[in-house]
C-alpha cells in the first residue's frame, strides 16, 4: 500500500472559505490523501463567511507535506505578522514537492520567500503587489512555474485545483474529477473579471476593499520589508 499525497491547507482567521474549500474538495479527489487543515491551535477558526472551520492539525503536528497550500482572505497581512505561521509556511514550502496558492495566499507564499523569481498570480485587485516579494505577476486564472502553482481570486481556485490534479494524477483522472463535480461555469453576468466588469464597478469594488481592508496596502509594504525584501 502506498504512503498517502499529504496535503497541507494553512487555515487562518478571516480566510476566504471557498479559496480553501473548493480546491480541498476538488484535491481530495485525488485518491489516496492525507489533507490536512492546519493552524497554530485545533480550535474554530473564523472565515470572512462568518461560519468557522475545524483544524485538523497544528503547526507542530505537521512539519512536512507534500503538498503545500495558502489560501487567500482579509487575514492574510495579519498572517504575515504572525511569525509562528510564517515561520510553518517557510519552513513546509522549502521541503514540499509542490508549493501553492489561490487569490491573495500567494502574498504569504511571497513574503515566505517562496515565490522569488517564480511567476505568479493572484485576486486581480490586489495583483501589484506580488512584485513586492520577488514574484512576477501574471495575470492568469492559473499560472504553473515549475513547482508553483497559482490560482487568481477565489472561484479560480477551482480551475488551480483541477491543474494541480492533471499534473499530480494526469489529465484523465483530472477530467474525470471535472465531471464529477459538474463543473461546467456559465455564469448569468458578464461581470467576473476587471475588463468584463467595466471601469465603474472596479471602481466601486476598489472603494470597497478600501473599507474592508484600508491599510493593505501599507501592511503589504511593511510586510516586504520585515521579510528582507528592499
Amino acid at each position: 500500500m502506498t504512503t498517502p499525497l499529504h496535503l497541507a491547507f494553512l487555515l487562518f482567521p478571516n480566510v476566504t472559505q471557498l479559496d480553501l474549500t473548493g480546491p480541498a474538495q476538488i484535491l481530495s479527489r485525488l485518491g489516496n490523501v492525507k489533507l490536512d487543515l492546519v493552524w497554530a491551535t485545533r480550535d474554530p477558526v473564523m472565515t470572512d463567511a462568518g461560519f468557522a472551520i475545524l483544524p485538523t492539525a497544528t503547526f507542530d503536528d505537521v512539519p512536512a507535506a507534500d503538498v503545500l497550500c495558502v489560501p487567500g482572505g482579509i487575514g492574510v497581512t495579519d498572517v504575515m505578522a504572525d511569525d509562528a505561521a510564517m515561520d510553518w509556511v517557510a519552513a513546509i514550502g522549502g521541503k514540499a514537492a509542490w508549493v501553492t496558492s489561490v487569490c491573495t495566499g500567494s502574498l504569504i507564499l511571497g513574503a515566505a520567500r517562496l515565490l522569488r523569481g517564480y511567476r505568479a498570480t493572484t485576486h486581480w485587485a490586489w495583483h501589484e503587489h506580488l512584485a513586492l516579494f520577488g514574484a512576477q505577476p501574471v495575470r492568469a486564472r492559473t499560472v504553473t512555474d515549475r513547482n508553483r502553482v497559482t490560482g487568481g481570486g477565489v472561484t479560480a481556485g477551482i480551475d488551480f485545483a483541477l491543474t494541480l490534479t492533471a499534473a499530480l494524477r494526469g489529465e484523465a483522472h483530472a477530467r474525470m474529477v471535472q465531471l464529477g463535480f459538474e463543473y461546467d461555469p456559465q455564469p448569468p453576468f458578464a461581470a467576473g473579471s476587471p475588463e468584463q466588469a467595466g471601469p465603474e464597478r472596479v471602481a466601486a469594488y476598489r472603494r470597497r476593499m478600501d473599507t474592508l481592508a484600508p491599510t493593505r496596502a501599507a501592511d503589504l509594504r511593511a510586510a516586504a520589508v520585515r521579510r528582507g525584501f528592499s
